[in-house]
C-alpha cells in the first residue's frame, strides 16, 4: 500500500516538474546553417586526420616489416579497388583482340558506390 502511495506522489511531482519547463526558444536559421557548416568541416577534418594517421601507421608497419625481413602486402579490404597503376594505353589491347570478339563490358558504376559509402 505504501508503495502505491509513493508511486502516485512521484508521478504527481514529476508531472508538475515537467509542466513548468519553458518552451524551447526559436531556432535562428542563420545560426543553424552556421552550426551545420561547422559540423561538416569538423567531419571533413576528422576524416583527413584519420587518413593521414592511417597512412603514417601503414608506413611505420611497412618499415618495420622490411627491417625484419617479413613480406608486406598492403590490402585495402574487400570491395575497395586498388589504386590505378600506370597502365599502358588501351589502343594496343584493342588492336590485339580479334575482329570478331567483342570487348567485355565495363564494370558498372553502381558497384563502386557502396565502396565509397563505407569510407
Amino acid at each position: 500500500m505504501k508503495s502505491l502511495v509513493y508511486l502516485i506522489a512521484g508521478a504527481l511531482a514529476a508531472g508538475t516538474a515537467l509542466a513548468k519547463l519553458p518552451p524551447a526558444p526559436p531556432v535562428d536559421p542563420a545560426k543553424a546553417e552556421e552550426a551545420k557548416q561547422k559540423a561538416a568541416e569538423a567531419v571533413k577534418k576528422g576524416a583527413e586526420l584519420q587518413a593521414k594517421y592511417e597512412d603514417k601507421a601503414a608506413a611505420n608497419y611497412a618499415t618495420k616489416a622490411k627491417a625484419e625481413g617479413k613480406p608486406f602486402n598492403p590490402s585495402l579490404g574487400p570491395g575497395v579497388p586498388p589504386a590505378p597503376a600506370a597502365a599502358p594505353s588501351a589502343a594496343p589491347v584493342a588492336a590485339a583482340a580479334p575482329a570478331g570478339v567483342a570487348k567485355p563490358p565495363a564494370a558498372p558504376a553502381a558497384a563502386a558506390a557502396p565502396a565509397a559509402a563505407k569510407k
